[in-house]
Order: structure tokens, then C-alpha cells, then sequence
């Protein structure tokens, strides 16, 4: 894995107006992004609380966007603004007209990073109007390639915070700890946007996401739903994405002499068994369902078959490329 870097900011101490859960963002997203779930490295985390000044905040993003790194992501918990003018991310030291560092410079400066992704995640209000940047001058609303945008709202809506902790980071959270993962454990950033895009209502914020990248890298790994053991082997026992596996009593585990219920020929046989197990954990996480039988213990029983959803045909396929 290349080089990957994070720089997360966290902004409590406005003098007139101070926040409080977003220096526990901040540690919180540092916690998440530092270390992979099995605690092998993941980020390199430069984590920067109660930045005073723009151009102390502006030369940090700067910092995070140079040079040539696989991924460079910037993360910001605090007070956001809108004007006639544009949006910023606000700084403590803000005035009428001069509120902070302006989402068109970061949009700007992750556009012209030379680092191959470039990820932006805001949790402030009216976070969303980075992804609608347009001037007369200059058009800074082209995303350009590598670049992806997730922001906690619209640029008409405010952000808010529950106990000590942004809403929309909150649920940023939950989705790196494994709530966004895919079935091989790994979270990729749209995961992330899917699952914090479910879990608010249509009258609450809504969060934005705007993307320009060929693929989704990994932001970080949890264990997989299943063995990738396991998961492998649904090429072997599938020989196409439409087939549909035969199964007879002979695979439920059950199904013998010694259990006290009613058995039925053919008796549990060893092999087959242990391929049920693996069809059934597949079942577990919707890749494969049995065919006009509600459960598998059902269809094995009754001699029916199981084949791949939609989803597990295309891990089948994935499997068959050699990319799992």
C-alpha cells in the first residue's frame, strides 16, 4: 500500500460563538483512520485542534495536498459560512467580510494536487456549496480527476451536534468502524456516503457527495463478513453466475442416524456437508438464496437447489477475475 495521509482539523474555540464536539470529532476520526481494525497502520494522521487563523488553516491544507501521495484527505469539524460571495471554512480569528478560508481556495488546491486521490470531508454548515462552486472568473465546480467531495449538508443548511459529536461525523464513525464495509471488510469513501445518505430522513441535513476517480480506494479495512476462504469458493461451487447448485439431504448436517427426528435418505455425508456450511454463510450475507424454499435447511431437505443473488454474481465475477 502506497503512501496514504490524513490531515483532520477540529475547531471548538470560536471566541463568540464556540462549538463543542469538534475536537471530539477530530480525535475520533484520527482513532479510525490511523489503524486498519486489525490494527495494522492505515493514515498517516496529522491531527491540528483549534486552528486560530486562516492562514494557519490555509497553509495546512496546502501541506495536505503536496507532493505525490497515493491518497491525501482532508477532514474539517467546525463552523462553516455562506455569503453573496461564496463559503469558508471559519476560523477563530474571523471578521465581517474575512471569515476564513474560502471552499473555493480548497476545492482549488485539492484540484491541483499532484497526489493521486484527493479526498475532502467537511462536518460544517453549508459544507455543500464546495460541490456547487462556479464564478464568472473562474470555474473551480469541475472536479477534477482523483478528487472526491462529502460534505455533513447543503449550502443552504446548517450541521448539527449531539452528544459531543456532529451529527453527520457521528454516523461517519459507525460507517469506518465496519457499519459501511462490503462484504470482503473493505470501506470505500461512496460506502461511506451510502450509508450516512440512509440513516438521515428527508427533513433532516443532507449530506453531499461529489466524485471524479475511476475507483473507490479503500479507506480503511474491518474483518470481512465472511472468510475470503469461503468467499473464493463461490466460483468453484457456481459454474456460471446462473447456476443453480443442486442440493439433497445429504447436506444437512442433521440428516443422520444418531439425531432424534426423522431422517431421510441420502444420510449426511461429510463433503457435502461442509459445502453446505460454506453455501449457508454465503446465504448469510446475500449472496446466494435458495430456490422455492424459504430456507436452506429446506431446500436441502427437499432436494431443491440455491443460486447466487444479484450481488453475489458479482462477486462471482470478481472471483473469476482473479480480483478477490
Amino acid at each position: 500500500m502506497g503512501e496514504r495521509k490524513a490531515l483532520v482539523v477540529g475547531i471548538d474555540n470560536y471566541p463568540s460563538c464556540p462549538l463543542y464536539g469538534c475536537c471530539n470529532d477530530s480525535e475520533a476520526i484520527k482513532d479510525l483512520l490511523s489503524n486498519h481494525e486489525n490494527g495494522n497502520p492505515n493514515f498517516a494522521v496529522w491531527k491540528k485542534d483549534n486552528v486560530m487563523t486562516k492562514g494557519e488553516l490555509r497553509m495546512l491544507i496546502e501541506k495536505c495536498f503536496e507532493g505525490d501521495a497515493d491518497v491525501a484527505l482532508f477532514y474539517y469539524s467546525g463552523h462553516g459560512h455562506i455569503d453573496s460571495v461564496g463559503g469558508y471554512l471559519v476560523t477563530p480569528d474571523f471578521s465581517e467580510y474575512d471569515y476564513g478560508v474560502s471552499l473555493q481556495d480548497v476545492l482549488t488546491i485539492a484540484n491541483n494536487s499532484k497526489c493521486k486521490e484527493r479526498i475532502i470531508i467537511l462536518d460544517s454548515c453549508y459544507s455543500g456549496f464546495m460541490g456547487s462552486i462556479n464564478t464568472t472568473e473562474q470555474d473551480t465546480a469541475v472536479i477534477k480527476e482523483g478528487v472526491t467531495i462529502m460534505t455533513a449538508s447543503r449550502n443552504s443548511q446548517t450541521s448539527m451536534e449531539v452528544n459531543g459529536h456532529g451529527v453527520f461525523t457521528t454516523l461517519l464513525m459507525e460507517a469506518l468502524k465496519g457499519g459501511a464495509a462490503d462484504v470482503t471488510g473493505h470501506i470505500s469513501i461512496a460506502g461511506v456516503y451510502a450509508f450516512i445518505d440512509k440513516a438521515l430522513g428527508p427533513w433532516e441535513q443532507r449530506p453531499i457527495f461529489k466524485t471524479n476517480v475511476t475507483r473507490f480506494t479503500s479507506l480503511r479495512e474491518v474483518k470481512p463478513q465472511v472468510d475470503i476462504t469461503v468467499l473464493r469458493k463461490i466460483a468453484t461451487y457456481f459454474e456460471t453466475e446462473d447456476f443453480k447448485y443442486e442440493l439433497d439431504p445429504s447436506f444437512e448436517p442433521t440428516n443422520k442416524r444418531e439425531e432424534i427426528h426423522k431422517v431421510v435418505e441420502p444420510y449426511a455425508n461429510k463433503e457435502h456437508t461442509a459445502i453446505f456450511s460454506d453455501l449457508q454463510k454465503l446465504e448469510g450475507i446475500g449472496l446466494v438464496v435458495p430456490v422455492e424454499e424459504e430456507h436452506m435447511y429446506f431446500a436441502a431437505m427437499n432436494s431443491k437447489s440455491c443460486e447466487l443473488t444479484a450481488v453475489g454474481k458479482q462477486y462471482w465475477r470478481l472471483v473469476k477475475e482473479d480480483r478477490i
